[in-house]
């Protein structure tokens, strides 16, 4: 791999050709890794650098990270001002931003997003300052009418008496949104659950959460409208993911899943561990320790994909399957009669002996006529899980 390039990390943005433009706030400082951001998703980039961004980083520095076009002025030729997809601007100044509502024309910059706002192109304004000018009423008013122009205007939080920039990985995932805006609505379970034996003890199954937040985040980049309902997990959430409800009781989790199908939700991913045995009756309070053996007695729990069947019809629904001391031909059979028993449009079908392990697959998508497709990598499973509900939109 060369200095210049970046590995990619998503297709959101693949064919985009984005406008990045700079101007003078000391956050310019991120673009070198802003724009590596952009191209790591997809996206040709070209940047319009104002003169008091380049006193704060160079034109070459930004030609290196972009591998694009930089322009630092006006030049004869103005026809690269209109070709673009997108306008991120990051930082934006209060300078910049009034300039563009009151239509001035002082820089190649302005003129592009005048450009830009006449053929109805996305654009994204990231401003940076501090709280008492962020907080100024003329700021507030400025963003107001930005937002009716159709602007997104993406504020960082408040540190340290400054409203910062957003990290570069969250302005990219959000701007890829923005772009890619769909009606799509998505409801993603995932996480492990638990079932309490007494106030401080819980029986309780293995999932990080991992899997389920990126393909949110996948659906989510390409402009879906994600949910989150989630058990317990050991990752992190994306800072940028717009809601995730935390249920980690599983009859919890399924009575939230049920009032949300009264939302007219268009896909349903169950990548959620749920348990299939649970604690009927929990110990109030704490058992005492050292009394000997412990018999603790379960019940089966309810079949989340089963009890949403009915509620969910017309809806796309993608679930998981783990098996584990079968042959791929039978994981392929249980999937299948997942699909049947309960209604799915596809399943992901995987082996614990696989999981995690060098040249096996990561699964095996499989759909309701029996057809099953391996999937090497969490990256084609992305793409596979997308593929299955732009074909069934």
């Amino acid at each position: 791999m060369r200095d210049t390039d970046v590995e990619v990390r998503g297709s959101s943005l693949k064919g985009r050709h984005v406008l990045l433009g700079v101007t003078g706030g000391i956050a310019a400082v991120d673009t070198v890794r802003l724009a590596r951001e952009l191209r790591r998703h997809g996206a040709q980039v070209s940047v319009i650098m104002t003169p008091s961004a380049q006193k704060i980083i160079t034109p070459m520095a930004v030609r290196w990270a972009s591998q694009g076009e930089v322009i630092t002025d006006w030049d004869g030729d103005l026809s690269g001002l209109s070709n673009f997809d997108a306008v991120l601007v990051t930082p934006a100044t209060r300078n910049l931003i009034a300039s563009f509502i009151h239509g001035l024309m002082n820089g190649p910059l302005l003129m592009a997003l005048s450009a830009a706002r006449g053929r109805g192109c996305p654009i994204m304004m990231v401003p940076s300052m501090h709280n008492d000018l962020a907080e100024d009423p003329v700021t507030e008013d400025l963003v107001m009418q930005c937002a009716k122009s159709g602007v997104k205007v993406l504020w960082g939080k408040e540190e340290e008496g400054k409203r910062k920039n957003p990290n570069h990985e969250e302005t990219v995932a959000i701007l890829a949104n923005f772009i890619n805006r769909n009606s799509t609505s998505v409801v993603i379970t995932l996480g492990a659950t638990r079932s309490a034996i007494d106030d401080v003890r819980y029986v309780q199954n293995t999932s990080s959460g991992r899997t389920g937040y990126m393909i949110a985040d996948d659906l989510y980049r390409h402009g879906m409208d994600v949910t989150c309902v989630s058990g317990i997990t050991t990752v992190d959430k994306p800072n940028w993911l717009p809601l995730d409800i935390k249920c980690p009781n599983p009859d919890d989790m399924l009575s939230e899943l049920k009032a949300l199908t009264k939302d007219n939700i268009h896909v349903w991913i169950h990548a959620a561990a749920v348990l299939d045995y649970v604690i009927p009756e929990p110990v109030e309070g704490k058992i005492a320790s050292l009394q000997g053996d412990l018999d603790i007695q379960l019940s089966e729990g309810a079949k989340h994909i089963l009890e949403l069947k009915d509620l969910c019809k017309g809806a796309t629904r993608i679930g998981f399957k783990l098996e584990s001391g079968i042959k791929q031909k039978d994981l392929v059979h249980r999937a299948v009669a997942q699909i049947e028993t309960s209604g799915m449009t596809a399943t992901i079908a995987n082996r614990i002996e696989d999981y995690g392990k060098e040249g096996k697959p990561r699964g095996w998508l499989v759909d309701s006529h029996g057809a099953h497709f391996i999937l090497e990598s969490e990256s084609d499973m992305c793409t596979a899980i997308r593929s299955v509900i732009e074909n069934n939109r």
